[in-house]
This record gives structure tokens, C-alpha cells and sequence, in this order.
């Protein structure tokens, strides 16, 4: 495999991780936006710019996911 390979491999293995650990805490939400934000560069990067752009609204969302933890834990406390 080429390093364009191992890196997409890479970014989608952290998507997993990340997504698969949400619930233990708001960080790990923006790590699995950020993980999506290395995905959808390996989309653009070999050339599957449909996955690329996937990727970039998965990314959106998680963010917006994060954003609404972190104001409704602020309004709680």
C-alpha cells in the first residue's frame, strides 16, 4: 500500500475509534469531526471527491453535535 493509502486507512480507523467513544465525553466528539476533516482530505486526495464531500458534511454535523453538548452542559451546571 502507498502512503496515500495508509493515511486514508489511518483517518477512517480514528472515525471509528472516535465515534465508537462519543458518549464518554464532548471530546471525543470533536475528535471524530476532526478524524472526518482527514477523511474527507483523503477523499479529495485520491480522487473520490464524493466521499470528500460526505466526509466534509459528517464533519459539520459532529461540530454541531459538539456545540450543542457543550452549551446544553453549560446550562445545566
Amino acid at each position: 500500500m502507498d502512503a496515500l493509502t495508509w493515511f486514508g486507512v489511518a483517518a477512517v480507523s480514528a472515525m471509528l475509534a472516535f465515534y465508537a467513544l462519543e458518549d464518554r465525553g464532548r471530546g471525543y466528539i470533536l475528535a471524530f469531526a476532526a478524524a472526518c476533516v482527514l477523511a474527507s482530505a483523503y477523499g479529495f486526495l485520491s480522487g473520490a471527491w464524493p466521499f470528500g464531500v460526505l466526509e466534509a458534511a459528517w464533519a459539520a454535523v459532529a461540530v454541531g453535535r459538539w456545540r450543542r453538548r457543550l452549551t446544553s452542559r453549560s446550562r445545566a451546571g
